[in-house]
């Protein structure tokens, strides 16, 4: 048998204890201190510090090299195992003579082990120290050891402690940005309502004020169509009353864009609401020539809305995607359930050459048209209608998918 090592005298211990230097978040480097330290006062051949498992044990810190990446091993049988299970330091003299506490790694036969201990009293490893040769531990070497294991405890839970506090803070961080961001956007809704709320009571102000002339206007051509019969007459006369006619037709669009959108909603299904909207729109003059498809969902699905506003949300996108097309060709509008079943998107889709992608963001905006005669007026009040129903809005255009325009409207579930 091996002589015992002498005691270590107190004052090296101390130097050890306070050389060491634990700063948060940097675990590994004081682990593997504490286990130099301990080899080097204690004179043993290997020291590791464990984190342990109901069946594995994980090595934090080794005196020795053990190479790269994770060393993770079986508690099983192993006298870690023991030191673990029962909560109690273990020191072996020869694990050969001894062989009821458990097997050390191959070639070590001396073997001392404590439980690492947190705060809560919960084992959460151990640190453990292995000599080639068979040897007797003192009081006095157990008591180092465990003074050790304490600031290895200490250690593991403070870390363990940050990391927890670390993603606190993450997730604290995460959520400053998305309440940031919520209040960002119910901010800009509400600029935007007391925008709209100002254009819309300035935009009335106008129309009304624009619309007594204008109805004079008409009523002079109409007299003087009436009473100039010439050709050249009738034509001036006739091009005068168009183009007063779009003018009431802008004001009109004008006020609709402009007067805020109050909503009569009703719960319906929307598969036979869509269908019944269609028959009618058949007949509108862009519609007689194309062909209409419609495709329903599967199933029934309810939603809330205002009838009459989605009638005319549809109306529009009809009108549209029938004059984007051919004679002969079609139109196909589509309900599906989204897949999260929250929701419900109602899509129009034409064939016809694709929207030229710097106009695509454009399209809705107020006043702005791709079509010599249009008011810029139609998408805009589209949207406006589907934002007031907490619904979504977009239009996709390609040369492979053509135009789609779709809808998406909360589902209205069966419990609300």
């Amino acid at each position: 048998m091996q002589n015992t090592p002498p005691w270590p005298q107190t004052q090296p211990i101390l130097e050890a204890l306070s050389s060491l230097s634990y700063q948060a978040g940097e675990l590994n480097s004081y682990l593997h201190e504490i286990v130099e330290s301990v080899s080097h006062l204690l004179q043993l051949d290997w020291s590791v510090v464990t984190l342990c498992s109901q069946d594995q044990e994980k090595v934090m810190a080794s005196s020795l090299e053990l190479g790269k990446g994770e060393h993770i091993y079986s508690l099983h049988g192993s006298l870690t195992n023991t030191v673990f299970q029962t909560g109690q330091t273990l020191c072996v003299e020869d694990a050969k003579i001894h062989p009821e506490y458990g097997s050390p790694p191959e070639g070590y036969l001396a073997y001392i082990g404590v439980p690492l201990r947190t705060y809560q009293g919960e084992v959460i490893g151990t640190i453990c120290s292995f000599c080639r040769y068979p040897r007797l531990f003192t009081v006095e070497e157990v008591r180092t050891l465990e003074l050790f294991a304490e600031r290895a405890a200490t250690a593991i839970d403070n870390y363990n402690l940050y990391q927890k506090q670390q993603e606190f803070n993450k997730f604290l961080e995460a959520e400053v940005v998305k309440r940031t961001e919520e209040l960002r956007v119910a901010q800009t809704k509400l600029i935007e309502r007391e925008r709209l709320a100002a254009i819309g009571e300035f935009a009335s102000m106008i129309v009304h004020e624009i619309r007594n002339p204008v109805t004079t206007i008409l009523m002079g051509l109409n007299y003087f169509k009436r009473t100039y019969p010439s050709a050249k007459d009738q034509e001036r006369v006739t091009l005068a009353l168009d183009e007063t006619h779009r003018l009431e037709n802008l004001l009109k669009e004008i006020l609709l864009y402009a007067k805020p959108q109050t909503l009569q909603l009703t719960t319906l299904e929307i598969n036979s609401l869509v269908e019944e909207i269609l028959l009618s729109l058949a007949e509108m003059p862009e519609a007689r020539e194309r062909k209409l498809k419609f495709i329903p969902n599967s199933k029934p699905l309810n939603i809330q809305v205002d009838k009459d506003k989605l009638k005319q949300v549809l109306i529009n996108l009809v009108q549209n995607a029938c004059e984007a097309i051919k004679p002969g060709e079609q139109v196909t509008c589509k309900i599906e359930l989204m897949t999260d079943s929250s929701q419900v998107c109602l899509s129009i889709h034409n064939g016809g050459l694709p929207i030229p992608a710097d106009i695509l963001p454009k399209l809705a905006q107020p006043f702005y048209s791709s079509k010599p005669e249009g008011t810029g007026l139609g998408l805009a009040i589209v949207k406006r209608i589907v934002d007031a129903h907490g619904a979504s809005f977009s239009i996709q255009s390609n040369e492979v998918i053509g135009t789609f325009v779709k809808i998406e409207i909360p589902l209205q579930l069966e419990n609300s």
